[in-house]
């Protein structure tokens, strides 16, 4: 419930935990369908998009979701590869990844703190995620992996890239 990644054999409730990733259910149209027109226009539903990609292992829906602007062949052929490697890992959680705050200075102008230990002191307004942390397993279901994608704006939308 802090937020921590937890990985258990047991269920969410029974080690005072809750389950992060938005519930795919089986539809054709509306926010409950595994298929959707457009593009993600907000971030939860990108999460929803990619989350739906993966619990149906497939790399074609995340692959719809992945700004392909500028890539050459090549690069597009490697990351298909990654995004199918991906959509094979069981999918535990995904987090916004967002900018490290500015360093806090003196009335000098001297750093004080550089917030490089990881304690970021608490800011009026909430920065802007800049990427999404995927949680995953490999197959054998302990091993964890993580992949983080970056986050691009464009067309009104919101598109992940490696």
């Amino acid at each position: 419930m802090d937020g921590n990644t937890v990985y258990t054999d047991k269920r969410c409730e029974d080690v005072g935990a809750m389950d992060h990733l938005p519930r795919v259910t089986a539809g054709i149209s509306g926010s409950s369908g595994i298929y959707r027109a457009g593009c993600a226009r907000t971030l939860s539903d990108l999460v929803y998009q990619v989350t739906a990609a993966i619990e149906n292992k497939d790399v074609n829906r995340l692959a719809s979701l992945y700004q392909w602007n500028g890539i050459s062949n090549a690069s597009a052929n490697r990351i298909l590869n990654k995004l199918e490697v991906i959509v094979d890992r069981p999918l535990v959680d995904i987090a916004p990844v967002r900018p490290a705050p500015p360093p806090v200075v003196d009335e000098n102008g001297v750093v004080v703190d550089d917030n490089s230990d990881g304690y970021y002191p608490q800011t009026a307004t909430r920065q802007r995620p800049v990427g999404l942390r995927l949680e995953q397993t490999l197959k054998n279901g302990s091993t964890p992996s993580r992949t983080v994608f970056g986050l691009r704006r464009a067309y009104k939308c919101f598109w992940i890239t490696l």
